[in-house]
């Protein structure tokens, strides 16, 4: 058995990594759970999963979390998050938003494998978080599907190093550009004037796959996707013009790798984040169940469009930010926190997202990314900038 830790384990990652451990008998030992809110939820899994520790957002929910897990350790706060970060061999970051840094650090530090869903962490800290990687042990595994896709198409080109598990620069020379799929979320095909009115109902709909609702939200703008393509710079080193975006409607190609030579390979299942989850938990290993099988008779077609960053210009914005470098990426990230829970809060309009969002970017005075305190300091600016715009907004 392999030890897990399972950090955000009643949203969606972590949800579906408990269905990807019950495939598997026998295969992981989860030593761990944690959950900022849905504490019942949170409750019910360690009584069916055993941990050894649960970590609890609400810290005045301990008590009352404690006398429902008799001889489980409960705990709350920064250093319970970092303590159970460091228990499994693998820990699942599915933790939403800027507030999955401290887990993504706390792992990578201690030696562990990283499973990552939290993209916002590795965008906002990624200097910080290149330096955690570099202790011996340490191992990151992305869980997104276009990382996944991406990663195991480098995988079978022999580009990763057998000792730290990063892109090999001899390897990377092989590779001519990394293409990210999206689905183009709920609106695809639709003009900036016929977003003018989009509710969070509209928004929230996504067409292939079910997510938490901020990451719905970003798959709506493309600012999901732009995010992406700042991470896959920083997972695998790959210039900013080398890493382009398509639109795939149907999901099933998740992402490819084209090589100097000019053959691409490409990684393709049905959707199902299960699969990607399996990978990086498995690593390097594969897992026996089947998720996101591909009925090949019934597959009709596969369709790829260019983005329309006019009427969805987070994508542009992304591009900015990570081009920019440093803690660009970090104001960003926090200012779109800030806008998408306006929105979703029905503050402000849809579209003035991406206002918000070029408002603060705007405003980046070039600060260094060369410590946790900086980026901290910068995502709190940036949080604060970003409300200043949704009120004038409103």
């Amino acid at each position: 058995m392999t030890s897990l830790s399972l950090l955000g384990s009643t949203g969606s990652i972590g949800v579906q990594t408990l269905d990807v451990v019950r495939a598997e008998p026998g295969a992981w030992d989860v030593v761990a759970l944690g959950a900022g809110r849905s504490v019942d939820q949170l409750v019910a899994q360690a009584q069916e999963f055993q941990p050894r520790l649960v970590v609890v957002g609400d810290f005045e929910r301990v008590p009352e979390v404690q006398e429902a897990l008799p001889g489980t350790s409960v705990a709350s706060g920064a250093s319970a998050l970092a303590e159970a970060a460091a228990m499994g061999e693998v820990v699942v970051n599915g933790v939403v938003g800027f507030a999955g840094l401290p887990v993504t650090l706390a792992a990578l530090e201690a030696g562990r494998r990283l499973a990552l869903a939290n993209k916002e962490s590795l965008i906002a800290a990624g200097p910080v978080v290149q330096r955690a990687r570099q202790t011996p042990g340490a191992e990151l595994l992305p869980v997104d599907s276009e990382h996944c896709a991406v990663h195991q198409c480098l995988r079978a080109n022999d580009v990763f190093t057998s000792d730290t598990g990063m892109a090999s620069e001899t390897g990377m020379k092989r590779v001519h550009r990394i293409v990210l799929t999206a689905s183009g979320g709920p609106f695809r095909g639709r003009s900036r004037s016929e977003l003018a009115d989009v509710t969070v109902e509209h928004a929230l709909a996504h067409p292939t796959w079910s997510m938490g609702p901020k990451i719905t939200v970003d798959s709506s703008t493309l600012m999901n996707k732009g995010l992406e393509v700042i991470e896959a710079n920083e997972l695998f080193g790959l210039g900013y013009d080398r890493i382009e975006v398509v639109v795939h409607p149907q999901s099933v190609v998740h992402s490819m790798v084209e090589y100097t030579d000019g053959a691409t390979i490409a990684q393709l299942s049905l959707p199902d984040m299960r699969l990607c989850i399996g990978y990086a938990i498995a690593y390097p290993d594969r897992i026996a169940t089947p998720f996101g099988r591909i009925d090949w008779a019934e597959l009709r077609r596969l369709d790829f469009e260019p983005p329309d960053t006019e009427a969805f210009p987070c994508l542009d914005l992304a591009y900015a930010a990570g081009r920019m470098g440093e803690t660009a990426p970090a104001l960003l990230n926090a200012a779109n926190e800030v806008a998408v829970q306006a929105f979703l809060d029905q503050r402000i309009r849809w579209a003035a997202i991406p206002e918000v969002l070029e408002t603060v970017l705007g405003d980046h005075d070039g600060t260094e990314a060369d410590s946790l305190e900086a980026v901290m300091e910068i995502d709190g600016k940036a949080r604060a900038a970003a409300e200043q715009a949704v009120v004038r907004q409103g």
